[in-house]
């Protein structure tokens, strides 16, 4: 298959549902080997099992990310199986929200070792072959959360806010090495904003804070991912791309 990422192998986490499924759907159909990894094995193996009859080339991770060793042993079996890994995309997340004074210390480190430690995690599972082959792209998924703070998800903000500390430390490090690391903050209509959407008391405050006045389809925020991914992208690092519908005006 050709495209812009033809010949690339990209792993995806999270991408056993929603924005994660957009992402690997899209990156196979710009012609890269895709790595669906996801806690949920079911989940996966659907997705990979999506893009192969389309005519893409995927296979199914299950992998924990919270767990360094299970993050490790996935990567090298995606090497193993596919190929050096060429594009990270880390995008597993969860939520567990509640007002700071009532959030168990377990909801608050369990959101932090999903995002911000699985990300590290995988960040340091890659980097060694990228840096041998002096070329890599690493692409976190954060959020407005993380820029502007949310009310009831002091977890949540908190990991996508040191993720975007993460991404601009990195993409100084590894930039000698022809790495580029990015942020991507979406706004899309995926399981991890179903609350906000569907209730009746916050969903139009939610979107009176978008100017486009909609949520996104996860299908239009991939193709950001895909860009950050592909060589048009090559002088690009550091950068976190707000995929809001204007709701968060980055300067």
């Amino acid at each position: 298959m050709t495209g812009r990422l033809a010949g690339r192998v990209a792993a995806v986490t999270g991408a056993g549902q929603g924005l994660g499924r957009a992402i690997a759907q899209r990156f196979a159909s710009e012609g890269a080997r895709v790595a669906v990894v996801d806690i949920d094995e079911v989940g996966a193996k659907a997705v990979a099992d999506e893009i192969s009859k389309t005519g893409g080339s995927a296979i199914a991770f299950d992998c924990d990310v919270a767990s360094r060793d299970q993050v490790h042993a996935t990567a090298a079996r995606i090497t193993e199986e596919l190929g050096v890994i060429d594009v990270l995309v880390s995008n597993a997340g969860v939520v567990r929200p509640a007002m700071l004074w009532q959030m168990s210390f377990e909801d608050w480190a369990t959101v932090l070792d999903i995002h911000l430690n699985g990300g590290f995690h995988w960040l340091q599972a890659v980097v060694p072959n990228m840096r041998e082959a002096g070329t890599g792209r690493v692409i976190f998924t954060t959020s407005a959360a993380g820029i502007n703070g949310t009310v009831g998800q002091v977890n949540y903000s908190a990991a996508k806010a040191a993720l975007l500390g993460l991404t601009r430390s990195a993409a100084q490090e590894l930039a000698r090495y022809g790495i580029t690391v990015n942020a991507v903050a979406p706004a899309a209509a995926t399981a991890m904003t179903e609350k906000i959407r569907t209730d009746e008391k916050l969903k139009d405050k939610a979107l009176n804070k978008i100017p486009l006045q909609r949520w996104a389809e996860p299908d239009e925020i991939a193709g950001t991912y895909a860009f950050l991914a592909s060589a048009d992208a090559g002088y690009i690092t550091g950068q976190v791309i707000a995929a809001d519908g204007g709701m968060v005006m980055v300067r």
